[in-house]
């Protein structure tokens, strides 16, 4: 059972997740920030720069949002999308021109200094699949592990689009897993409903125009938590009239008392006497491992492994915990063997399953650095 605790504080809203009573995310959202990502609009080109191959599109927001070349063509693989297309044997030019009208969803929100990033390549998140409405692929998370379990979604998909007599691309999320072929045909035909009222939007507006919002933080957790068993507790009538909108299934309960006090320290001490520290800089995440007070009367390279596969563990728990997202740096205590490294990489990964984003451990350096990058789930 998932429990959500939404907190609105004035101009604020926080929001946390507890597993089975353990916090395990949180998230905060100002009601001044309009955040967008996700969201889809109707957006008239402005500028075309050939030289950088993007181009400036105006969707209604105060900055104008940047599309590049690789978000405008066609995807060339159902795996790589447009990752491993060398870009100079095409133009921007060849797609889009100065005064079109183009369909594009926010896939990274403005800042002070840029305008969103956009995308023509659309997705709509139900709870067990993500429809791509303008590709034919069928692809299935892989985080599901089983062939037989991929190869039956796969099948049930198929036979789904059948039905609905409709050609359209497929992510099947791991929520799917185990689910009735019933179910999964409820969630994909409201999101073809929901891809339609898009279209019939398009065809009756003009650009610049917002068609769909994914509703910010709390819209997203729930399509996310729902297929697990979804409680709500909430100080908010506002989010409690929200969430009882859009799905009446879901229980919530308005409580003036709650208060949740979280402090997001820079030190975490470890069971084992050790402690990390974590530092947020302008290109990366810096996490540092120290043995602190674990000395005892172990053998040197027993304490240093020890306080390692410690910490292995409480950082995947605080990467998801603070949503940390980008490139990540990891500075172990130093390990002598390639079997302690490799041991360690594999706590990682173990730990790291429990998190719903994409976390991908590149390897060690030549330093002894641990690299990762991991996509945040909602970027701050």
């Amino acid at each position: 059972m998932i429990k959500l605790v939404i907190i609105q504080r004035d101009k604020l809203k926080e929001v946390f997740v507890y597993e089975d009573d353990e916090l395990v995310e949180r998230y905060e959202e100002s009601f001044d920030s309009n955040r967008l990502e996700g969201n889809i609009f109707l957006g008239k080109v402005k500028n075309v720069i050939k030289g950088m191959q993007s181009a400036f599109v105006d969707i209604g927001t105060e900055k104008k949002a940047l599309i590049h070349l690789k978000d405008v063509m066609p995807k060339e693989s159902n795996i790589f999308g447009n990752e491993k297309v060398d870009i100079n044997k095409y133009s921007i030019t060849d797609y889009i021109k100065p005064g079109d009208e183009i369909l594009v969803q926010i896939n990274r929100d403005s800042s002070k200094m840029k305008g969103a990033r956009i995308t023509k390549d659309i997705k709509l998140t139900g709870k067990y699949v993500v429809l791509v409405p303008l590709s034919k692929y069928i692809t299935v998370s892989k985080k599901i592990e089983s062939i037989e379990e991929k190869d039956n979604l796969i099948k049930c998909i198929k036979k789904i689009l059948r039905k609905c007599k409709n050609e359209c691309g497929i992510i099947v999320r791991t929520s799917a897993q185990g689910v009735h072929e019933d179910i999964i045909k409820e969630d994909i035909e409201f999101l073809l409903n929901e891809w339609n009222d898009i279209l019939r939007k398009k065809n009756k507006s003009k650009a610049p125009i917002e068609l769909y919002s994914t509703n910010g933080i709390v819209g997203k957790l729930i399509t996310d938590f729902e297929p697990l068993g979804l409680e709500v507790y909430t100080n908010s009538e506002i989010e409690k009239n929200y969430i009882n909108m859009v799905n009446p299934n879901i229980s919530v309960k308005v409580d003036k008392a709650i208060n949740v006090e979280i402090e997001e320290r820079k030190k975490i001490w470890l069971k084992c006497g050790g402690f990390i520290t974590i530092d947020r800089t302008e290109a990366l995440i810096a996490i540092d491992v120290n043995s602190g007070k674990c000395l005892g009367k172990r053998e040197l390279e027993e304490t240093v492994f020890r306080v390692n596969q410690e910490a292995a563990q409480e950082i995947a728990k605080q990467i998801r915990l603070r949503d940390l997202g980008g490139i990540i740096i990891i500075d172990f205590i130093d390990m002598s063997k390639e079997k302690d490294r490799q041991q360690i990489i594999n706590v990682m990964n173990n730990a790291l399953k429990k998190d719903r984003s994409k976390v991908q451990i590149v390897e060690f350096t030549k330093l002894g650095l641990l690299e990762l990058t991991r996509k945040n789930i909602y970027r701050k």
